[in-house]
């Protein structure tokens, strides 16, 4: 996959199966992670570089990008501006 322009392809992190104190949470009550890896880069948009590298892991707003299943992997196209930090 290629981006274009300022989009960034991200690989969301798994859900979390339990809570810290061990409790296992049914699939109905898993909340969607807000963080995940960038898996792909776009060019940039208007001369602008992106500040975002291929492999960065981030934070990103929850309903932010477009789900996407390729190859059985699931994935979120989003424009860099959803990107809240890079860890």
């Amino acid at each position: 996959m290629k981006p274009i322009n300022d989009r960034v392809v991200v690989k969301p992190a798994p859900a979390e199966e339990k809570t810290k104190g061990g409790i296992i949470i049914p699939d109905t009550a898993k909340e969607k992670p807000q963080r995940g890896e960038v898996i792909a880069v776009g060019p940039g948009k208007d001369g602008n570089l992106m500040t975002v590298a291929e492999g960065d892991i981030v934070l990103y707003g929850k309903y932010a990008g477009q789900e996407l299943n390729y190859e059985g992997e699931d994935y979120l196209i989003m424009r860099e501006d959803d990107i809240l930090v890079v860890l």
